[in-house]
């Protein structure tokens, strides 16, 4: 929380986006919420009323009404927040949310910090920090799957069975610590093989939560592919076609590409983010030179190529060169021949048996036929309702740290180390299970969270 804000201050945000619609709502949150809405409110005293109701009037100061409104009114700790909270529904005008807002201001509220009404749910008990995080990323889905992988997690499944294992550990971490305190004396209240069949179902389950993430992650943030080729291969074309729009400029003149372009297409509820890149060459050309790296770099981080051949202009070996340096990237890739209509026969007798797709950019024909091989590529199965996906980065790595330490575990179970070495790595296996729900957290931590999300959320 920024320097002088205190955490029952009553904050005040527009939820809604800018610019100009038919309605906006601004949410104010803090103890005093409905007592500075009713001194800028004619209406009922919203102080008497029930939580959940919704309630006409007219908002202004003294005789200067600024919009007539709906005030939505929730009471502690019935709402989003747990605090006395309210959200204005009035015309989408930006003059009349900007008067609203300052209206408010100087009633005593201030503007609240990205993501502070989620934090306050979170400081409140509303959720826990992966439920929180997974606010957010409901916001930002662009796909079903995404969608309900995020609401899944919203509702709890990920975090039910992170609280679960965290318990199972604490029973036997209590053990451990009780046989420390009676260290001068032979016990062992914690049975050493009873820890050891318990480690591994732990690690067996979080493995599958970390095996996951490569689904949760492509869901979440699609698949960065790459367009490929010589210049005048047709990748321009080939982009704008799956895009079905002139996106990128197409010329017969080589080297028109010089930097990345990028835009997302949607297959089989997959986001798959495509960019079209400068075509690959030795070029004296500095601007082009520099397309050409950023090529090569964007083909090594990337998880597909869709690399095009010129079939009108091309020879066997010159696809085997280019093979070649393509298989040295490690990167998974589609070989696309364009230009179909103007390949010579020789050539397609020559290529027919090597995995070819064979299209024509500039007709659209094939193209249905390369966005199943693209989809074939990636197993990704349809998101259902109580499935446990990890989608987020940060617990990714909470996961691999807890079964690094777990490892730790194993390894001294089989060593017969002492009981305190033990408690040792349990306890910091129970750190980052802890980090990953809140249970455990940090002022930096929390900051970097909620900064990232939107003023109004």
């Amino acid at each position: 929380m920024a320097q002088g804000h205190l955490p029952d201050d009553t904050i005040i945000a527009l939820a809604t986006p800018q610019g100009v619609s038919g309605l906006a709502v601004i949410r104010l949150s803090g103890k005093d919420a409905i007592r500075i809405t009713q001194k800028a409110f004619t209406g009922k005293a919203l102080t008497d009323q029930a939580s959940h109701t919704i309630h006409l009037g007219t908002l202004g100061e003294g005789d200067k009404a600024i919009d007539e409104v709906l005030v939505s009114l929730f009471k502690e700790p019935n709402s989003f927040t747990k605090e006395n909270s309210i959200e204005i529904s009035c015309h989408g005008s930006p003059v009349i949310i900007r008067e609203i807002i300052k209206l408010f201001l100087k009633q005593g509220a201030r503007l609240a910090e990205p993501g502070e009404f989620t934090k306050r749910a979170f400081m409140n008990g509303r959720f826990d920090l992966a439920q929180a995080e997974a606010v957010a990323d409901l916001i930002h889905a662009e796909n079903d799957n995404a969608r309900q992988a995020a609401l899944n997690q919203m509702r709890g499944g990920f975090s039910k069975e992170i609280k679960f294992l965290r318990e199972e550990l604490i029973h036997f971490a209590s053990l451990i610590e009780l046989e420390l305190d009676f260290g001068e004396e032979d016990v062992e209240f914690a049975k050493r093989n009873d820890l050891f069949q318990l480690v591994e179902k732990i690690q067996t389950y979080i493995k599958r939560l970390i095996t996951s993430f490569d689904q949760g992650n492509v869901i979440k943030n699609g698949i960065p592919t790459v367009i490929a080729g010589k210049p005048n291969a047709g990748k321009s074309t080939l982009l704008n076609a799956l895009l079905n729009e002139e996106k990128a400029i197409v010329s017969e003149i080589p080297g028109t590409t010089r930097d990345v372009i990028e835009d997302e297409i949607t297959l089989g509820g997959i986001i798959f983010r495509f960019m079209d890149t400068a075509g690959l060459r030795d070029t004296i050309d500095i601007i082009e030179a520099m397309g050409v790296s950023r090529t090569r770099e964007r083909m090594k981080a990337a998880s597909l190529i869709l690399y095009v051949f010129d079939l009108s202009n091309t020879t066997i070996d010159e696809i085997d060169q280019e093979e070649q340096e393509l298989k040295a990237l490690g990167v998974p890739v589609i070989k696309v021949g364009n230009k179909l209509d103007k390949a010579p026969e020789k050539l397609l007798k020559g290529i027919e048996n090597q995995d070819f797709i064979l299209i024509s950019a500039a007709s659209k024909t094939n193209l249905d036929t390369l966005k199943e091989v693209i989809l074939s590529k990636f197993n990704i199965h349809a998101v259902k309702q109580g499935d446990v996906l990890v989608t987020n980065l940060r617990h990714y790595q909470k996961l691999t740290e807890t079964q690094e330490a777990l490892d730790r575990v194993v390894v001294g179970l089989n060593s017969e180390i002492t009981g305190d070495f033990l408690a040792m790595d349990i306890r910091q296996a129970l750190h980052f299970l802890g980090e990953i729900t809140g249970e455990i957290t940090s002022d930096d931590l929390l900051e970097n969270i909620f900064a990232n999300f939107c003023i109004g959320k």
